[in-house]
């Protein structure tokens, strides 16, 4: 990228508390501002890890769904997705359907699979009438505030992540795996290192074993990276857990995380995970046309809970491979 480039970009603002945000010139061209100033953006974030860009006064799907072509070396269509979304085309997607009331607490996006995106997109077309701030935390400083006996537990276990599919709750079968079919499903488990078992009623039960920290792809620095918490039973709110272990038994929720060996996490160790991440927790109230670029190896993402419509679009973008980031994928991943 050249320094001119880089010149053509305001200046990011830095405030404690939030992501670096850039304000922008709306041109009536949101594509072509993205493309001029794509290399200019990746820039950005991969200094400081997120960007929220504001002025670009993005208007529909169509708009959207073109910036993003223009920023991302490459769309990626979701698999293994834990909560059912709209599809819209190209590979642009509405954001998790997640109870409003409900915080969705910090992630690294597909951060399960062994193909994941690089590049999180985040484009706010309705912003809520309070809350709904798609928050930011830098997963390497998560890394060095957490005790290192258990996160050295975490490099030399990994996670393992347990689900249960039915059709009431989460993703359906064909939205996690993109088609019904037994054959299909079985073997892209086999393809991916889960672990898979049917039971009489046709439901799905699979298990996989992911690291828990890697290294950045570009950086080389060690993150923590995973769904260890948010997927874990202990964040899902009480009375909700209580309905689902009642529903469908302690051993059949929806899905679960446990230490890579099978040991079940405590709750106070999840606390922790969640506390953790809140101290370290950047966070901007969207406002309607509202663009962000979010490194999903480095920055980890959640959804504060909201009032009334919130509509953000997602891409996935710039696939990266977690054996080209992780020493111990090889062991972890079997």
């Amino acid at each position: 990228m050249s320094s001119s480039s880089r010149a053509s970009l305001p200046g990011v603002d830095l405030c404690p508390g939030k992501p670096p945000i850039l304000q922008a010139e709306a041109t009536g061209d949101a594509p072509g501002w993205a493309a001029e100033h794509s290399d200019a953006l990746r820039a950005v974030v991969a200094e400081h890890g997120s960007v929220l860009v504001r002025g670009l006064e993005l208007r529909d799907a169509a708009e959207i769904g073109a910036v993003f072509q223009r920023l991302a070396t490459g769309l990626m269509a979701e698999k293994e997705a834990f909560a059912s979304r709209r599809t819209y085309a190209g590979g642009v997607y509405s954001s998790s359907k997640w109870p409003a009331s409900q915080q969705m607490c910090m992630h690294h996006e597909l951060s399960y699979r062994l193909e994941f995106p690089g590049l999180m997109l985040f484009a706010c077309l309705s912003a809520p009438t309070r809350g709904g701030a798609t928050a930011v935390a830098d997963s390497q400083a998560v890394l060095d505030a957490l005790p290192g006996e258990l996160t050295e537990r975490f490099e030399r276990e990994g996670w393992l992540l347990t689900r249960n599919y039915n059709d009431e709750v989460g993703a359906s079968l064909a939205e996690a795996f993109g088609t019904a079919d037994r054959g299909a499903i079985e073997s892209y488990c086999r393809a991916n290192a889960i672990e898979f078992e049917w039971d009489p009623g046709g439901g799905l039960r699979t298990r996989q074993r992911r690291s828990a920290v890697v290294r950045h792809p570009v950086t080389g620095r060690r993150c923590w990276f995973n769904q260890i918490a948010f997927l874990n039973e202990w964040t899902i709110a009480p009375e909700v857990r209580e309905y689902l272990v009642d529903l469908y038994g302690a051993d059949a929720l929806p899905f679960n995380t446990s230490f890579g060996n099978g040991d079940p996490i405590r709750a106070d160790v999840v606390q922790l995970l969640n506390n953790v991440y809140e101290a370290n927790t950047a966070r901007e109230p969207w406002q309607t046309g509202d663009l962000m670029l979010v490194d999903n190896v480095r920055t980890a993402h959640g959804r504060d809970p909201f009032e009334g419509p919130r509509e953000v679009l997602v891409a996935m973008a710039d696939t990266v491979c977690l054996f080209d980031c992780s020493p111990t994928v090889e062991v972890i991943a079997r």
